[in-house]
């Protein structure tokens, strides 16, 4: 199947969930207060949480798990390249991460690096999918609108600084045709309610344009605006369709904006201020301000932060073709901003407090699309023999074997969890992590017990699936 003819069949196949995560946000409006029932906490390592999403399906072996290098040269076998990038030491003497990745590799003294995380067998594999299922621990569709592991979070602990977000995602253009619904539908608080969601930056640049009110209005004409909204919201037919608390949700955050408004919260989102030095060293594009806005948002008082790459069909770490020259830009995207982000945590006494986490929805492989034995529709053109440098990298979707990096937040240092084979196929040979396992570990960091539910809809929904996510106790100081 041709990229044009998978894309259109992709928006076909999509359509199902995409409707039903669209019922499932108007189920959230009909419930009432859910209520969180606790378990016994474990103690916290961390305040804060730093998200640096891969979105796209970032190929493990041209990152953080290097196998044997193959150059490129027409005639090559397909199936006998593991790596296009030859592997670089770092400042752990048994840790190799993949050439592109320099800075990174010198501080990985502070951080530890999961080999196995292994995507859910989904079927045909989506972004959207695996992506709503990284962010919320539930495959989609849902009967009701579950939330995102930020609004979790920001439920559970709330606000570290009461006119700072408790959740703030960057970088993500929401308009991106047929996959925007799909991941609209994660970026949400769903039945936790409004006040809970992500405050949305899509450019990092001019984040501080979202913290005060258009230039254009005037203060008068600002509150007048608010009010009728309140006015709007209690009036028919949509007081119909919206529950009390989901209305009354939606006016607490507009109160909170109001104060983020007037606070010296707000000064945190811009940029401007930042000193020039300082803010040179991220400024290579949208994400790498975006991590710079992440630090910022985390000393001012922000919980959870997410930044990402983007998730745009068949760009940045979506990889079809020319995987290899995709990962060299990605690299150079992802190299000065992540290593500099932990040294900053590092200097002003945040690091330890903070749990930053590198991660993708999925690996990727040249030849299985799935995993070994559980393989699925190919959707890339990948020839059996190397003919021309589109060819060269890895295209395919591949959830057996992922990484994720980690920082800070009460984590070893210098630690390697997980083994991957290290002949085709690169599959999880020792300690897998599925995604609830993953969810555990991070909430773990955070004082919150896997087994904690809220009761929506007169049923239980746990943090991690079923209440049955295991903390990854050995990746803990």
């Amino acid at each position: 199947m041709g990229k044009e003819e998978q894309y259109i069949s992709s928006r076909i196949s999509r359509r199902g969930f995409m409707g039903a995560t669209s019922a499932a946000s108007l189920a959230a409006l009909i419930g009432g207060e859910p209520q969180l029932v606790r378990a016994a906490a474990p103690p916290a390592t961390a305040d804060a949480v730093i998200v640096l999403w891969m979105a796209g399906g970032m190929a493990q072996t041209e990152t953080w798990d290097p196998k044997k290098y193959t150059p490129f040269k027409p005639g090559v076998p397909t199936s006998q390249v593991l790596s296009t990038f030859p592997s670089i030491r770092t400042a752990v003497d048994n840790i190799e991460i993949s050439q592109g990745l320099e800075r990174v590799a010198k501080v990985m003294d502070r951080g530890a690096l999961i080999r196995t995380f292994q995507g859910a067998d989904l079927g045909f594999i989506l972004h959207s999918r695996h992506q709503y299922h990284w962010h919320t621990g539930y495959v989609p569709p849902q009967p009701m609108a579950v939330p995102h592991i930020g609004a979790v979070i920001a439920k559970t602990l709330g606000p570290r600084n009461p006119t700072m977000p408790a959740f703030v995602a960057i970088g993500q253009n929401m308009e991106i045709g047929a996959e925007s619904p799909a991941v609209k539908a994660f970026h949400t608080a769903g039945f936790l309610g409004t006040e809970f969601g992500p405050f949305m930056i899509t450019d990092p640049a001019d984040a501080a344009s979202a913290v005060r009110p258009p230039a254009d209005l005037g203060d008068t004409r600002f509150k007048s605006r608010r009010k009728l909204y309140e006015q709007l919201l209690a009036a028919e037919p949509v007081y119909q369709f919206g529950g009390d608390y989901q209305r009354e949700s939606l006016i607490r955050s507009l109160d909170a904006g109001d104060r983020l408004l007037n606070s010296p919260s707000a000064k945190a989102f811009d940029l401007s201020l930042e000193p020039k030095k300082s803010f040179d060293v991220y400024n290579n594009g949208r994400f790498g301000q975006g991590c710079l806005l992440a630090r910022r948002l985390v000393e001012a008082g922000a919980r959870y932060v997410e930044v990402t790459t983007e998730y745009v069909p068949f760009r940045y770490w979506d990889s079809h073709e020319n995987g290899h020259e995709r990962a060299v830009a990605m690299k150079e995207t992802i190299d000065g901003p992540v290593s500099q982000l932990i040294l900053d945590l590092e200097e002003r006494g945040l690091l330890n407090r903070t749990l930053v986490i590198l991660a993708s929805e999925f690996g990727r492989d040249a030849i299985t699309e799935g995993k070994v034995g559980k393989e699925v529709k190919d959707q890339a053109n990948t020839p059996s023999v190397m003919m021309e440098p589109k060819h060269y990298g890895m295209h395919r979707h591949f959830t057996a074997a992922g990484s994720v990096v980690l920082f800070g937040g009460g984590i070893k240092k210098g630690m390697v969890y997980g083994k991957t084979a290290d002949t085709r196929p690169c599959t999880t040979i020792k300690d897998p992590v599925p995604v609830q396992d993953l969810h555990a570990t991070m909430y773990r960091a955070l004082g919150i017990p896997a087994n904690n539910f809220f009761v929506a809809e007169k049923r239980p929904v746990f943090v991690t699936k079923d209440g049955k996510g295991q903390a990854i106790n050995d990746l803990f100081a």
